[in-house]
């Protein structure tokens, strides 16, 4: 076995990542710079992505259909990454990866170019592969062909958030209680989690590489997209049942998958007609030569579901709203499986004073509007053996992380910046309503944002159903906020608080 040393290849070596803007190239581009390694990134658009690296990192213009933008890009770069594809283009996929390569190949020869690392896909090449898998084969070939030294990883489906398998897999378990499915979704698959593959291609920039190698991974089972589906549902606590049909063309599986996912039509396709290729790793070699064990199917998926948590817990839709350069009065999104319902509102008060309505709200003070609304719902939720509205608040004026409000439970608490409640009634799913007040000076500006995050078919007609009265409610309650706090004279002292960080 081949040790992996990490200054085998001295991080101030200059490394080229193409794709930074990609799912995988954006998770390799943060590992690349923690690693403190010597960074540039060739992109179509570098104003996308300069806003989004430390300025160590190089941004540079190019595209590698266009042969004339690469010599200044990979002048003085040792190891390139070629994590380019065009399966969402339209037109000719296979010839524009063609063509690609053909151009980053010439390149990277001309510009002394010592080792390429490029990711392509699992399949063998005795059978007929798929229009997809045989143009990432292909590339892998001609970037061999150039003469510089070639380190190919051939993967399985990456499982990850945000991935585009994970996508689909998720919709389709999360909307469908009851599915239809084609044989595609009995075949063998080795899917690896995003973190290990980040880990394969962050060590390749250290591993002796005397002459062009291909190594497979994935992950440590193998299995089928039913049981990969499965073990989603059973992270989410969600049943399914899956009624097997002998045939379902890739056209009308691609046709379905647009309709009930995220993917477009032809992505769809594309993806369904590799799906119908077995996916397995044949050649273990990276289990050795690398100090990479990677985790397993359900190991991957609760790995991704917590690192969702993660970044849904760290983003502020303060900030999302407030760079585009307006602050609209409302914001539908949808994050992950969560539904996202944020509107905001200037206020003619400073950030302090704005708080305080923010701070009261509940118990005896009430929620600003449809009081009758929030009452009916709490009735209801006494009736399905919930807690209902009794509870109340345990201070009028004071919150601490942890202090009930009403069906609510405070879950994070900054006093004069922000509030979020956890729901604690009967719900097919979690809720959570957040309020954020900006600083602005003399002036502040309320960011309110209900958020859902429903448990199968059940949660979205939940949520679907509750939808036409939230613009009644949701923006009734806002306004009526802002009103509140516009109405407290600006000589009003405010009352001590002990408030908690969190």
């Amino acid at each position: 076995m081949v040790e992996i040393v990490q200054d085998a290849n001295s991080t101030d070596d200059l490394v080229l990542l193409t794709g930074a803007t990609g799912y995988v190239g954006g998770r390799l581009l943060q590992a690349l710079e923690q690693r403190g390694q010597r960074l540039r990134c060739l992109v179509r658009r570098p104003e996308n992505l300069r806003a989004r690296v430390s300025a160590e990192i190089e941004v540079v213009a190019g595209d590698v259909l266009d042969p004339e933008s690469l010599p200044q890009a990979l002048h003085g770069v040792k190891v390139a990454y070629y994590l380019i594809h065009s399966m969402g283009e339209k037109g000719s996929f296979e010839e524009n990866d063609r063509r690609a390569a053909e151009n980053f190949a010439q390149a990277a020869r001309d510009a002394g170019v010592e080792r390429i690392i490029y990711l392509g896909g699992l399949g063998n090449d005795e059978e007929s592969l798929s229009p997809h898998l045989r143009s990432r084969h292909e590339v892998g070939e001609i970037l061999r062909a150039s003469g510089v030294r070639v380190l190919e990883f051939r993967a399985s489906i990456v499982i990850g958030s945000g991935s585009l398998s994970f996508e689909m897999i998720r919709s389709l378990v999360e909307r469908l209680p009851v599915m239809i499915t084609p044989k595609w979704v009995m075949r063998s698959a080795q899917p690896i989690a995003i973190e290990d593959l980040i880990a394969y291609l962050t060590a390749a920039l250290d591993i002796p590489l005397p002459e062009s190698r291909v190594f497979e991974i994935g992950g440590a089972d193998e299995v089928s997209y039913a049981e990969i589906m499965r073990v989603y549902a059973g992270c989410r606590e969600i049943h399914v049942r899956m009624i097997p049909v002998p045939v379902l063309t890739p056209y009308l599986s691609s046709l379905w998958l647009g309709l009930v996912t995220p993917l477009y039509a032809r992505i769809g396709r594309k993806l369904i007609e590799s799906i119908v290729h077995s996916t397995v790793v044949q050649d273990e070699s990276a289990l050795t030569e690398f100090t990479i064990k990677p985790m397993g199917i359900q190991a991957a998926i609760q790995r991704a579901l917590i690192n969702e948590e993660r970044e849904f817990a760290e983003t502020r839709w303060s900030d999302s709203l407030s760079s585009s350069g307006a602050l609209p009065a409302w914001s539908g999104v949808q994050f992950g499986t969560r539904f996202i319902d944020s509107r905001s509102v200037d206020v003619a008060r400073p950030a302090e004073i704005t708080f305080e309505p923010i701070r009261r709200i509940g118990g005896d003070t009430g929620w600003y509007a449809c009081n009758w609304l929030w009452h009916l719902r709490g009735w209801l939720d006494l009736l399905v053996g919930g807690i209902g509205v009794r509870r109340g608040r345990a201070h009028a004026e004071t919150l601490r992380v942890g202090d009930t409000v009403d069906f609510w439970r405070v879950e994070a608490y900054e006093p004069n910046r922000r509030l979020r409640l956890l729901a604690e009634m009967k719900l097919p799913g979690r809720a959570w309503l957040e309020f954020e007040v900006s600083d602005k000076g003399e002036t502040s500006t309320i960011t309110q944002t209900a958020i859902f995050d429903p448990v199968g078919l059940w949660g979205r007609l939940y949520w679907y159903a509750v939808c036409p009265l939230h613009h009644f409610v949701f923006s009734g309650m806002i306004h009526n906020i802002a009103s509140a706090a516009e109405a407290i004279p600006e000589s009003h002292e405010k009352p001590a608080e002990a408030g908690s960080l969190q």
